[in-house]
Order: structure tokens, then sequence, then C-alpha cells
């Protein structure tokens, strides 16, 4: 049975997608993830970045993965491995550049391992995550409706 503190639900325009995000890989970036869902940061946000076979990218509220929240996060890397349903900080070049946007990993990304932060990994609708359209931009994107959490 799923931690309900630690269960993120994403409405999404495919369906509903479940994330266990795990506090004790990634404190802090739980953490943040948590205070943006408070806020309703993601309700709306489009997933701007799909590469088939690779991830789905969401949490730029431009639209264009050029923005943010506003508040960068320290890396926390782990050695957890990007695989099939894994959620992950996306990041600019610098390490400790992350903010408000993740991707979810469609199969295995192992080298990424160690470069990004690994702070969730999806439990529930993964099926609904491979249904996000694909595209480097997305012409008409899939978006979350609304992200909460379970508690």
């Amino acid at each position: 049975m799923a931690d309900t503190e630690n269960t993120l639900i994403l409405e999404t325009t495919q369906g509903p997608v479940k994330i266990e995000m795990k506090p004790d890989l990634a404190p802090g970036h739980v953490a943040r993830i948590k205070e943006l869902v408070k806020e309703g940061f993601y309700d709306g946000i489009v997933f701007h970045r799909v590469i088939d076979g690779f991830m789905a990218q969401t949490g730029c509220p431009q639209g264009t993965g050029t923005g943010g929240s506003g508040k960068k996060l320290k890396a926390e890397f782990n050695s957890t491995p990007h695989k099939r349903g894994t959620v992950s900080m996306a990041r600019a070049a610098s390490p400790d550049s992350g903010d408000s946007q993740f991707f979810i990993c469609f199969s295995d990304a192992r080298f990424l391992d160690n470069q990004y932060t690994v702070w969730g990994e999806v439990i529930e609708g993964m099926d609904n995550v491979d249904k996000i359209k694909r595209g480097e931009p997305v012409s008409n994107p899939d978006k979350i409706i609304s992200a909460m959490m379970a508690a």
C-alpha cells in the first residue's frame, strides 16, 4: 500500500498517473514538488517535450521548456536507475539548476544515472503516460489537468 503522504496524483488529458514520491532519495526535491502541487503550479501545465522511447517532460509554465517556478534546487543525485516509470528532475547544464520541470521515462535511460535527481516512480497509470503525444515541441500537447497529493 502506497504512503498517501508521498503519493502524487496527476490527472492528465490521457488519464490519471499515480507517482510514489521518494523522500528518502531526494528530500529537497520531494518537498519542493509538494509545495508546488499545493500552490496549484502544475495545474494546466503541458508536456512540452516528449521523445518516443525516451521520456515525457513537463513543469514549464511557458510550455516551452524555458521556464520554472524561480527556485533552483541543489542536486540530490542518487544511485536509483533511470528505467521505465522513473520520475526525475529536468535541469540545465548546471547540476544545481533543477526547478519545477521533471520527466517520466518511457523506457530505460541508464545514461542519465547519477546525473539527474530521481525523486519518484509511476506506480499506476504508466499506460496513460505511454499515450502522451510526442514531439519537440509537441503540437496540441497533452497536459496535467490537475496535480494533487493523495493524502
